[in-house]
């Protein structure tokens, strides 16, 4: 029984710890890729964006994977949706 005991001891702090890295950076990273996934699935033509490159173009159609966006000067680019950043306003 004594050594039972120190294992459940022994194991506590690593528990803990789990338990600690789990709620602080686990599970605040899940919720933030679930969001971005949504807001991916949601765009549609006319919305602006911005890339991971830091570009701000506006969608001109969507596809399965990839977006044909357009630059500020008209030019048009085929994008990977993975490399949408953020929705602007």
């Amino acid at each position: 029984m004594g050594q039972s005991a120190d294992l459940i001891s022994s194991l506590l702090p690593l528990v803990a710890l789990f338990a600690i890295f789990y709620f602080l950076i686990i599970r605040p990273q899940q919720k933030q890729a679930k969001a971005h996934k949504q807001m991916i699935a949601e765009l549609k033509k006319g919305d602006k964006i911005v890339t991971n490159g830091g570009l701000m173009v506006e969608i001109t159609k969507v596809e399965d994977t990839f977006l044909i966006v357009k630059n500020h000067d008209n030019t048009e680019m085929k994008l990977m949706k993975e490399f949408v950043t953020k929705l602007l306003d």
